[in-house]
């Protein structure tokens, strides 16, 4: 069965980084698009960033471009997400997705908290 695992998220200051990580099993990640997506306190689901099998198309929404990057090493079956000049408005649950935008299969998240 699909397993995702997120990791790397935490407590940051404004203007700060994090780089997120995605452990996938149970699939052939090589085969995948893959992406990031976040969860609202309203828990409804934002697309982040995707990106297709062999790294050669990423897709950013457009609050995050310039400041997020999106990366997957195929060999290590992981997906990453370098976060830079992080806002206080990306405090939310992060989450790894199977496939291109919202995705169809998910990890459980890594909470991201940028405060002072």
């Amino acid at each position: 069965q699909v397993r995702l695992v997120e990791s790397g998220g935490g407590l940051v200051q404004p203007g700060g980084s994090l780089k997120l990580s995605c452990v996938a099993s149970g699939f052939t990640f090589s085969n995948y698009y893959m992406s990031w997506v976040r969860q609202t306190p309203g828990k409804e689901y934002e697309w982040v960033s995707s990106i297709n099998t062999d790294s050669s198309i990423i897709h950013s929404e457009d609050s995050v471009k310039g400041r997020f990057t999106i990366s997957r090493d195929n060999a290590k079956n992981t997906l990453y997400l370098q976060m830079n000049n992080l806002k206080p408005e990306d405090t939310v649950l992060y989450i790894c997705a199977q496939g291109y935008g919202l995705g169809s299969q998910w990890g459980r998240g890594t909470q991201v908290t940028v405060s002072s």
